[in-house]
């Protein structure tokens, strides 16, 4: 993808390599994310693409290259000569533009929805409680569940806890939104509601997202830029139309076949 002189893309990949052990999962990966972007990762399992969410979300660190949040470093800067990794008081701030949706919810049990949504723009943000509330209510208002504030979140489906999870992440104001198969855990009667609440967020604001799913016409919906990965590398990437319709590289269309 190239960027307009002057364009500071939301995330740039420069040849990063991640390995487990002796298993290389990503190997010198280049890519940049715009602005506003929604970007949808596909390929088949263990090619690499969640562990790019892990990485731009700090959960994980890149064996080496570099990783670039609005051309910032975010784990690791080049000085001197020397990869040298960066302060965790400078990954904690880095980490605030960027909220994540996982596939098994991560909400705390022991707390209400609304002390969910509300801890981290609290306690790390820094906003005052009653803000903090009034935005989650606002938020759970748009994710369907204004009556679920206080319920605790093994009282709820799996699929009002993903609803409750996307609005977490939201709560911090994210610029950046990763998700992680996020329908893969619930039941197949409510996957549609959750995926329509994301539509709604990726059309109503401006906020970069960077998406892995197994759910193709999601993809085709919510993307403007797919990208075919296997290996741990990008084979094939163009727009949603062009991806599924007339992929140009035969690992697509094998991957495409068996999934569509």
């Amino acid at each position: 993808m190239t960027l307009a002189d002057g364009d500071v893309p939301a995330i740039r990949f420069q040849n990063v390599v991640k390995r487990f052990g002796n298993n290389t999962v990503l190997d010198g990966l280049d890519f940049t994310v715009r602005k506003g972007d929604r970007v949808t990762l596909i390929g088949p399992s263990g090619s690499g693409k969640t562990t790019i969410l892990r990485l731009v979300m700090t959960l994980e660190e890149a064996t080496d290259g570099y990783i670039l949040i609005d051309d910032q470093p975010l784990t690791h800067v080049l000085r001197g000569g020397r990869r040298v990794a960066l302060k965790d008081k400078h990954r904690t701030r880095m980490r605030t533009r960027i909220g994540m949706v996982f596939q098994q919810f991560n909400l705390f049990p022991n707390m209400t929805v609304l002390e969910n949504i509300i801890e981290a723009p609290v306690h790390v943000l820094g906003r005052s409680k009653a803000e903090a509330t009034a935005r989650a209510h606002e938020l759970l208002e748009q994710v369907g569940l204004p009556d679920k504030a206080n319920a605790h979140p093994t009282s709820l489906s799996g699929g009002q806890q993903q609803r409750v999870a996307i609005a977490r992440a939201l709560a911090m104001d994210p610029e950046i939104l990763l998700l992680d198969e996020v329908t893969s855990a619930l039941d197949p009667e409510v996957v549609g509601e959750v995926l329509q609440i994301l539509r709604d967020i990726a059309e109503t604001t401006d906020v970069t997202m960077l998406i892995v799913t197994h759910e193709m016409q999601f993809a085709r919906d919510v993307s403007n830029r797919v990208m075919m990965f296997d290996g741990g590398r990008i084979v094939e990437e163009g727009e949603p139309a062009e991806i599924f319709q007339n992929p140009q590289e035969e690992r697509t269309r094998d991957f495409l076949s068996a999934v569509l």
